[in-house]
């Protein structure tokens, strides 16, 4: 990319004059809060804003269990947040255009419209392989922004590094890799060099593997003039004192690792026992927590499994999935429960 970054922010955002707080002016210790209007009776321990302070508690433990310093992160209210501000960040509406994969998450495409911004999908490989020459090629002079998500939700499968680093490098926009699924994943995440990429955006979350999903915290990683950008922009105490508090206590008491050795070894078992069903036609390979099937009746089979308790993603309307559903890999019990419909719908 010959251009930095910054030259891609529209300009009446790279303009903007930030809301500030009172409280994000003041340096000292705060000590008499009579400036945001607050009800001062703290019986629910909830009376006040949410403070910087606690922020950047979470982004502190967030940056030493990424590896990532603290002014490369941006935390919002999940991978959406980032995502629409991607788009209000770099976008003008009517003017220019995004580039994703497709099929791939479809939140993607929804910002897009919500942002009056032109959507260019590029169809996967037939083995769900990334295009990178196509996704070049699809750029112009207006594109902003790249969509990649890998490991991709639904293929569930995960792209090599270098193939993304290529439409990273070639294109002149902002790349976003989504890597909510990253932690199940043994191809790597693009987290070791994002320091010499200005233009990428990498997107994590404490939803999948941190098991956080209530929560709403999403991850954006990307260049500091970047992240300034972010936060500026963002809507003020964009996450509530509860959701931050709750989030550094389950980080420091996690069993992340654990948790994602097991839900690995789950994926693999299924992965074997479903490619022996009668009624199941395909399974793809993983490296998120979820299967794609492709099945010989989907939505008989989903009905079924609806029918059972058992809910499952019907992804047979989408392009390049027609006859496939989405499994996600439950505890032991749970996927024992899915095998058992499965194999007696299949007789």
């Amino acid at each position: 990319m010959k251009k930095d970054v910054i030259s891609l922010v529209r300009p009446n955002i790279a303009s903007l004059e930030p809301y500030s707080t009172a409280r994000d002016e003041y340096k000292g210790e705060l000590g008499v809060l009579l400036d945001a209007n607050e009800n001062p009776f703290a019986g629910k321990g909830i009376n006040r804003y949410p403070s910087t302070s606690v922020k950047e508690a979470l982004r502190s433990r967030i940056s030493s269990i990424k590896g990532v310093p603290s002014g490369n992160i941006f935390l919002g209210n999940g991978s959406d947040e980032a995502i629409d501000l991607c788009y209000r960040i770099f976008c003008r509406p009517g003017i220019d255009n995004a580039v994703s994969i497709s099929p791939s998450y479809g939140m993607y495409g929804v910002c897009a419209d919500v942002n009056d911004v032109e959507f260019r999908p590029v169809l996967l490989g037939e083995d769900f392989s990334l295009p990178a020459d196509e996704i070049i090629a699809a750029c112009d002079s207006r594109t902003r922004l790249v969509f990649i998500c890998s490991p991709n939700n639904p293929t569930a499968n995960a792209f090599p590094l270098e193939s993304i680093l290529k439409v990273v490098d070639s294109v002149e926009a902002v790349v976003v890799v989504d890597e909510a699924y990253v932690d199940f994943s043994s191809a790597g995440s693009l987290l070791p060099v994002l320091g010499s990429h200005r233009n990428l955006i990498i997107l994590q979350t404490l939803s999948k593997a941190y098991g956080l999903a209530g929560l709403r915290v999403g991850l954006a990683f990307a260049c500091e003039d970047v992240i300034r950008i972010f936060r500026q922009v963002k809507y003020p105490y964009n996450i509530g004192t509860d959701t931050l508090e709750l989030a550094i206590r389950c980080l420091d008491g996690s069993n992340a690792l654990s948790e994602i050795e097991t839900l690995v070894a789950e994926r693999n078992r299924l992965e074997e026992i479903l490619r022996e069903e009668k009624c199941i036609l395909k399974v793809y390979p993983s490296d998120a927590n979820f299967l794609l099937v492709k099945v010989t009746d989907p939505a008989g089979l989903y009905k079924e499994l609806l029918g059972a308790g058992v809910i499952v993603r019907d992804r047979s309307r989408v392009t390049l999935c027609g006859g496939c559903l989405r499994l996600t890999v439950g505890t032991h019990e749970e996927n024992e429960k899915l095998i058992e419909v499965i194999r007696a719908y299949g007789k």
